[in-house]
């Protein structure tokens, strides 16, 4: 037997683990009435995991396929962005070079029928459509399209296959030196994009750059890593993991990196966690750019997957993480108390830190050092920017937080597109000219009021109502920009109200 069986056995408990076993066995075999043996094992071991800490957790074997499908960078279907207008699948835009855009399908059509059943007009729920779309790669999907200004439906056989799932949100120019790059997740092709970005972006012009991690959940470690090491020097040490019985393990950056010269400002917030907060933690420690917006999450819990026999799956904290100063980014926690844990934000936002950085608790018993400026810094919980920038309370009216909540924009600004997409783009080639001259209609404007005021949305009084006008319209433009092009173009039209963007061209002003 192998040190590390003999170790393993030495840690579990043989007795407990019969315990188990025989209450199994003893329930499958004895219980007055039937039961799922299936689910009462995943009962048990979600039981155990909800007693330890808030990121330990089980995955069915559907649910697995969905929790890591984005972060692997591909699926396997038909290649289409869609949106549900009236219980119809409406095709926002097709991927490029696709199964889909092969054959001739374009932005707006309508599927209604996949290999012979129908999918419209039939309240059929969302996954269950997305299920019937994909499949695996060279499999056929008969797909019935009903397409405007087109009397007969027409029919396409899409053989399905690989598609990317991209990571990258938004990449352009700022200014013509500052380029900005807005990363949604860590996942196995997050690196490439990012290198990606960059070059495109250094061939315009780019000498400094943005890189808004805001909203970033993170994802897989390695992808962090090569993330940071774009701005660090080769053998930089970028994070380290630590465990009850394990030694330390670092991981550095490697040569080659393209952006280690121009100045960087990266933001975050307090949705910023995991690999998002190691990209941000080792470019604080270095002292190689500027850290701007709110503390950020405060996760910094290792996970290692544990795969089942049946394809579902245990993701078991196995270590923390800790930046090249040493400081562990994982926020306090009680084992056992998930609910609590999930809550912090809104006790965030209670006591004040979102809006007053004097509010901000930081915990002296953890201080730390840059490593090149020997700045302090501070552990116990997420970073802390060197720029804080508070939230906006007073952004949107309770009007217009109404409005949303029913979904008003997205079905006013899609049924919108649908109806005059070509007219658009015969008039908006590029999105830039979108986003200069554009002007949304008046009578999309009134048509949110009438959909509010049909759900018992209204405001409450007349400036309140001419307030929020302004805030709908913005919004509006900001949806039919992104169904007419991409997320890189919602995002340079939207982020022109961002406070925090603001706050970081201030600091790159020559």
């Amino acid at each position: 037997m192998s040190l590390q069986a003999q170790s393993l056995e030495a840690q579990v408990d043989i007795m407990q683990l019969r315990k188990l076993q025989m209450a199994q066995m003893a329930i499958a075999s004895l219980y007055v009435d039937s039961v799922n043996q299936e689910k009462l094992v995943e009962d048990a071991i979600r039981g155990m995991l909800d007693k330890l800490d808030p990121h330990s957790e089980y995955s069915s074997a559907e649910e697995t396929k969905k929790l890591t499908e984005p972060l692997n960078g591909n699926f396997e279907g038909i290649g289409v962005q869609f949106n549900m207008l009236d219980d119809t699948l409406v095709v926002i835009q097709t991927i490029h070079k696709g199964p889909s855009e092969k054959v001739g399908i374009r932005s707006g059509d309508r599927i209604v029928m996949v290999n012979g059943v129908a999918i419209a007009g039939v309240q059929m729920p969302r996954d269950s459509i997305v299920s019937r779309l994909r499949g695996p790669k060279g499999t056929h999907a008969n797909l019935k399209v009903v397409r405007r200004g087109v009397v007969e439906p027409l029919l396409f056989d899409v053989v399905r296959d690989k598609i990317p799932l991209n990571t990258l949100d938004a990449a352009y120019m700022l200014t013509p030196t500052v380029g900005y790059i807005r990363l949604e997740s860590f996942g196995n092709t997050t690196g490439t994009e990012t290198r990606d970005a960059i070059k495109n972006l250094k061939k315009k012009g780019m000498k400094d750059l943005v890189l808004d991690l805001q909203d970033n959940g993170g994802g897989y470690l390695g992808a962090a890593v090569e993330v940071a090491e774009q701005f660090l020097h080769g053998g930089d040490k970028v994070v380290y993991t630590q465990g009850r019985t394990d030694e330390p393990h670092y991981l550095f950056a490697s040569a080659g990196g393209l952006f280690r010269e121009g100045r960087l400002v990266v933001l975050v917030d307090e949705l910023t966690a995991s690999a998002a907060e190691i990209v941000s933690g080792a470019v604080q420690d270095y002292d190689r750019g500027t850290i701007v917006g709110r503390r950020t999450f405060g996760k910094g819990l290792v996970q290692r997957p544990i795969p089942m026999p049946d394809n579902s799956m245990i993701r078991l904290t196995v270590a923390h993480y800790y930046t090249p100063s040493g400081r562990c980014i994982q926020k306090p926690y009680v084992k056992g108390k998930k609910t609590e844990y999930g809550q912090d934000i809104e006790e965030r936002y209670k006591h004040g830190e979102l809006i007053c950085k004097d509010s901000i608790r930081l915990d002296s018993a953890k201080v730390f050092y840059t490593l090149n400026e020997g700045r302090k810094v501070y552990g116990g919980g997420g970073i802390m920017p060197d720029v804080f920038v508070p939230l906006d309370t007073a952004t949107y009216s309770k009007y217009y937080i109404g409005l949303r909540r029913i979904n008003a924009f997205n079905d006013v600004a899609l049924k919108y597109t649908d109806s005059h997409r070509a007219a658009l783009l015969k008039q908006y080639a590029k999105s830039d000219d979108f986003i200069a001259r554009y002007q949304v209609p008046a009578a999309l404007l009134d048509e949110v009021e009438k959909l509010g005021a049909d759900k018992k949305v209204v405001p409450a009084d007349e400036s309140d109502r001419l307030k929020t006008r302004s805030d709908v319209e913005f919004m509006l433009k900001a949806l039919i920009l992104y169904d007419l092009f991409d997320r890189s173009a919602y995002f340079q039209f939207v982020n022109q109200r961002s406070d925090v963007l603001k706050r970081a061209l201030e600091l790159l002003q020559p």
